[in-house]
């Protein structure tokens, strides 16, 4: 009998109707508590048990045991399945000499990168099963790519969520059993260290050892150099943060330690992989020339949003893995056809070939209104870069409980309008829009944010905060009355929530609030991750929100908390505001939104309706579309498939926000 024939038993009828009776009740509470005072309120909300998500702890003589539940998930006899048929081949070209310098270091030798031209790489009995049919794709493609007489880079562009560690943790396990004298380097953001850990000693088929700077506190050039020649000397993967790898190849400091550093980090990788691989498309920054300095031909860029801001990025990012890229052979007479066909009106004189390229892909794609013609440069587009980019859109999220996604416009209340108008052309434009994004959480905190950053960091307090609530009415400001209200009724339903935003102070603001009106508490019901959130600190939290049948809220920085981690113990998402990055936040949203997630995922990215946020709004979604146009685009689509679609309350499909005291704030709804 199948699942969904089954009979639902009583217990089961009587969980939904508590829920009902909950929500119905919070929903009470909270119109009442717009027609009255605020008073502290008790929750009473029913939490579901939830099932154990499992942090996974490496104990030598059990295995692979949860933390959490004790529950050993994998013994340790059966972590390596068997020994792989190594191969004979030894590097033995080096570079330079035996050599000391004035502080009697050893810089020893380094050893050139050498080139593997076999293509029998497969991947691992273990892994294969648990591939799913995009992953095997890119597996094959990476080998298509990297193996042969003449390997070259390439992009693997997956959707958040779909695996893509997974893949090439796999890919690597594959070329160090062929070739175990290779020696990959991993370069990705700081954050995201832990999760690949993780993921490698989850799937591990053999010993591999992993080195990074971090965990030995290598600090010092000599410190890092003896790390680097452990790495050289075994079989073992190397791990450096992007701002790491772009200052020590920079450093021309003169002394051999830090030549000999940066002389191993160019010429010793056979592969590197650069995760979160959208990070280093600026030409402007030192850390896409210093990538582009590395000698193997074999690098893997990975990222689950490679269109970010512009056009020219994505193609900054093709010439890191295939330098040259417009210039090749095979893509000059299709760059001449796309040329012929876009529009060159108004674009400026100044700059090179590539930049008129660039500008003009990305003005037809993003202004022009002959659909045809846009149609005409993806197809241009398509050919040269389907051999080197591997696009995923994510099918496999098709399979969790869904994703709903709003754009909620919210009538900002009088006050905030007389506050917005006074302080009309008062910032600059970076200042106007940090106050602007606090001025629409609260009126209040404009104020703290119109005295200078010295004076404001001394004072800004939990204390002085508590005060300031105390003598402040939460209504006067619409997104944190619709942040509060959303809360209360997604605690009702034993529903966990995530916010976000590009600025600490509204999120401080907002947990003071809970603490003060919820009687909740910091480390128990309430979390946060900032961009100085350490590694251990940054796990711990995610580990205790996830688990932890008391956890209501995790507030975190969009930038600090948006890559690379699993918050699936939440499924309510609030974007307290616009980021003019759409990738950034659909990063973020991807925390929740991704395998592992139980429950239906609702999104609320919350704009001030009649202001400046919501240009900053229809400016993202241009960004938006470009991105789809550039990978999701088929011949059946029309320009109907890249709008976004106004909705009314009662057609939208949630319950919580069809309730009286969140319809009241919305002025429009718009769904993705």
């Amino acid at each position: 009998m199948k699942e969904e024939d089954k009979p639902k038993n009583e217990s089961d009828s009587l969980e939904e109707y508590w829920k009902d009776f909950a929500l119905a009740i919070e929903s009470t509470k909270i119109d009442a508590f717009d027609e009255a005072a605020i008073e502290k309120e008790e929750d009473h909300g029913k939490v579901e048990d939830v099932d154990c998500n499992h942090d996974i702890r490496i104990h030598e003589d059990l295995g692979h045991v949860c933390r959490v539940c004790g529950m050993i998930v994998r013994r340790a006899e059966s972590i390596i399945d068997y020994q792989w048929k190594k191969a004979s081949r030894r590097r033995t070209s080096c570079y330079g000499g035996h050599s000391k310098d004035a502080d009697e270091i050893d810089c020893g030798s380094v050893k050139l990168s050498e080139d593997f031209i076999d293509a029998d790489i497969a991947i691992h009995p273990r892994h294969a099963k648990q591939m799913r049919p995009h992953q095997l794709e890119g597996f094959n493609f990476l080998v298509k790519n990297l193996i042969g007489d003449k390997p070259g880079g390439c992009i693997l562009a997956h959707a958040p969520g779909s695996g893509k560690t997974f893949m090439l943790i796999s890919f690597i396990q594959s070329f160090l059993a062929r070739y175990p004298s290779a020696r990959p380097l991993v370069v990705l953001p700081k954050g995201i260290l832990g999760t690949w850990k993780k993921e490698i000693q989850w799937w591990q088929v053999q010993d591999i050892l992993l080195y990074d700077f971090y965990s030995v506190k290598a600090e010092k050039r000599v410190d890092q150099l003896e790390v680097l020649k452990s790495w050289e000397d075994k079989m073992s993967i190397l791990f450096l943060g992007y701002k790491q790898f772009s200052t020590i190849v920079s450093d021309d400091g003169g002394s051999k330690a830090a030549a000999a550093c940066r002389d191993r980090l160019l010429k010793v990788p056979n592969l590197l992989i650069m995760d979160e691989g959208h990070t280093p498309r600026n030409k402007e920054t030192n850390v896409l020339g210093t990538l582009s300095r590395v000698e193997t031909p074999r690098k893997v860029v990975l990222s689950g949003t490679l269109f970010q801001n512009h056009v020219e990025e994505v193609f900054n990012i093709l010439n890191l893995v295939r330098p040259k890229f417009l210039k090749m052979e095979s893509s000059r007479p299709i760059v001449r056809q796309i040329m012929s066909q876009v529009d060159m009106s108004g674009r400026s004189s100044k700059g090179n070939a590539y930049n008129a390229f660039t500008e003009s892909v990305e003005k037809t794609l993003l202004n022009d209104d002959y659909f045809e013609r846009k149609a005409g440069v993806i197809r241009g587009l398509r050919k040269p870069t389907k051999d080197v980019l591997h696009y995923y859109k994510g099918d496999i999220l098709d399979e969790l409980p869904g994703l709903v996604d709003f754009s909620v416009f919210l009538k900002l209340t009088s006050i905030q309008k007389e506050m917005i108008q006074k302080k009309m052309g008062a910032y600059d434009k970076f200042k106007r829009s940090a106050v602007d994004t606090s001025l629409y959480v609260h009126p209040c905190l404009s104020e703290i944010l119109e005295v200078n950053a010295e004076e404001r960091d001394k004072n800004l307090t939990d204390k002085s905060i508590d005060m300031m609530i105390d003598s402040i009415d939460v209504r006067d400001g619409v997104k944190a009355r619709f942040f509060m209200n959303m809360l209360s009724l997604a605690s009702s339903q034993g529903e966990k929530l995530l916010a976000f935003s590009q600025y600490k102070l509204p999120m401080n603001f907002l947990e003071r609030l809970l603490v003060k009106v919820k009687g909740w508490h910091v480390g128990k019901e309430i979390f946060m991750i900032l961009g100085d959130t350490s590694q251990e600190d940054r796990e711990m939290l995610v580990d205790q929100f996830n688990n932890s049948a008391d956890a209501k809220v995790l507030f975190g920085s969009i930038k600090a908390c948006g890559e690379g981690i699993s918050i699936v113990g939440a499924s309510r998402v609030v974007i307290l505001d616009v980021h003019l990055n759409p990738s950034v936040t659909r990063q973020a949203i991807g925390r929740a939104f991704r395998p592992g997630q139980q429950k239906k995922v609702f999104v609320y990215r919350l704009v001030a309706a009649d202001s400046a946020e919501e240009k900053h709004h229809e400016s993202a979604f241009k960004k938006e579309v470009i991105q789809k146009l550039l990978f999701e685009w088929n011949e059946h689509c029309t320009t109907e498939d890249f709008k976004l679609g106004q909705f009314d309350i009662d057609d939208c499909g949630d319950e919580l926000l069809d309730t009286k005291a969140m319809r009241q704030d919305v002025k429009a709804l718009y769904r993705r």
